[in-house]
């Protein structure tokens, strides 16, 4: 088989299968809906990070002034209701629970005053996943660059909160170690996610997530979103005084797919590419952290830096003889199992 009829058979499958963005970063917009559905995108879990009320405010303008295109998912019937109406569904999403905290800096940790957020509300808004940090610690727990910090007691109870509303909880990534590991413990019979973390046994970066860690989300029954941001699928610590990361491709960033495959199943992996589609070109080392970051734009990884290029994942995976029952299980089946024990 040629190029072109490996890229026409992973065409074939994207348009057929059922396909869900594990997560996407960008900016919301009419053109940026067609080009996820042009390459058979049926369902995108796009993050509001940051953005608290006016970020539901402007997701709710949007699904209202393009009601044609897209529906907001408040539940697994309306991923086929989307599908069947031929419109994209989007499913809000938190990277973090900054915008729940009355400060972002412990001042406010409930210890002498009754634990309550907004989260009930931002629920009824549409928010169905949600994080806890972003890469610093806040009131909830530590980031992936304070990793020693676990759970404060707002923490806890903000992932008892989460669970008891049904919400999805999305630890490891930016959530550091602890705090995650400490979120893993008290979500017995509850599947956790990390929508968009890659393997650290490969990429040694705090962004990335231990074996510990990724087997700890799997017995769970979650699933780990694989990630195509170039620093996370290249660099590790050992490349702390290296300029700029070496560009990996598409083959690299499947390895991590293929590193989790073989340590907890294919029931446990997906695709979390992170794109920024839209978004002005900002770096800092907040965000990345010190031992995972170049000094360069933010880059992803060749062959697969923005969503129309998903059919080289597909045939990257093929090329690996990864079946179309694994596929399926990559591309969508995983992340809906969890959609549908969780809401």
């Amino acid at each position: 088989m040629d190029t072109t009829e490996k890229n026409q058979s992973a065409m074939m499958f994207l348009r057929s299968a059922l396909i869900i963005n594990g997560l996407d970063s960008s900016v919301l917009s009419e053109d940026y809906v067609d080009m996820m559905r042009g390459v058979g995108v049926d369902c995108c879990h796009l993050s509001l990070d940051g953005t608290g009320l006016s970020g539901f405010s402007e997701i709710h303008e949007f699904v209202y002034e393009h009601s044609d295109k897209v529906l907001l998912v408040k539940n697994t019937q309306d991923i086929f209701k989307a599908i069947q109406e031929g419109k994209l569904g989007i499913i809000a999403g938190w990277q973090s629970s900054n915008d729940l905290s009355n400060g972002r800096h412990g001042e406010n940790d409930w210890w002498n005053a009754k634990p309550q957020t907004q989260l009930r509300a931002y629920k009824e808004l549409g928010l169905r996943i949600c994080g806890i940090a972003y890469q610093i610690a806040n009131v909830f727990g530590g980031g992936a660059i304070d990793g020693h910090i676990g759970l404060s007691k707002a923490g806890r109870t903000l992932v008892e909160e989460i669970h008891r509303l049904n919400i999805v909880l999305d630890v490891g990534g930016h959530t550091g170690d602890k705090a995650s590991m400490d979120a893993l413990e008290i979500s017995e019979g509850v599947p956790v996610i990390c929508s968009h973390g890659n393997a650290r046994a490969i990429a040694n970066s705090s962004r990335n997530l231990s074996d510990e860690m990724i087997i700890s989300i799997a017995k769970t029954g979650g699933v780990i979103g694989v990630n195509a941001i170039n620093d996370f699928v290249m660099r590790g610590k050992e490349m702390i005084r290296v300029h700029e990361t070496p560009l990996g491709t598409t083959q690299d960033m499947v390895r991590h797919l293929e590193y989790m495959k073989n340590l907890v199943g294919i029931d446990h992996i997906g695709l979390g590419p992170d794109f920024t589609w839209g978004m002005s070109d900002v770096r800092d080392r907040v965000i990345f952290g010190t031992d995972a970051q170049d000094e360069g734009p933010r880059r992803f990884v060749k062959g697969f830096e923005n969503i129309s290029q998903l059919g080289n994942v597909v045939n990257a995976l093929r090329e690996r003889d990864w079946n179309d029952s694994d596929l399926n299980a990559v591309f969508s089946q995983n992340w809906l199992r969890v959609y549908q024990a969780v809401w």
